[in-house]
């Protein structure tokens, strides 16, 4: 019995989540428009602006490839930290390839937002 009130229960309290948002947005854009706003304050500043000119397909394929890169150095480097110190495995290629790939995703981020204002 419970077993099941746990999934029952995530699933509710992401319910209220979205509900909560979705009716108090609502809620908020008819009193905005009550008073006269302009319909377009709904729609995000990034839409008012230009399109980019890269594709979409390219900075993820750029990110996936700077974190599995990230990913390999850290395995690398933590099988050097198993051979060549007395730090325990787990920690030495965990630690490793986590430091790594957020090394790598912050890489990543940094090519793809140069590539984004070079075009």
């Amino acid at each position: 019995m419970e077993a099941i009130l746990i999934p029952i229960s995530m699933f509710v309290v992401i319910f209220g989540i979205f509900y909560l948002h979705y009716s108090t947005r609502n809620k908020e854009r008819l009193a905005l428009i009550e008073k006269g706003a302009d319909a377009s304050i709904f729609f995000s500043a990034k839409a008012a602006q230009k399109k980019s000119s890269v594709p979409i397909w390219k900075i993820f394929i750029l990110n996936v490839a700077v974190l599995l890169i990230g990913i390999g150095i850290g395995t690398f480097l933590g099988a050097i930290l198993k051979a060549y110190t007395v730090i325990d495995e787990e920690v030495g290629y965990t630690g490793s390839i986590f430091l790594m790939a957020g090394l790598g995703l912050f890489i990543g981020f940094t090519l793809s937002k140069k590539l984004v204002e070079k075009e």
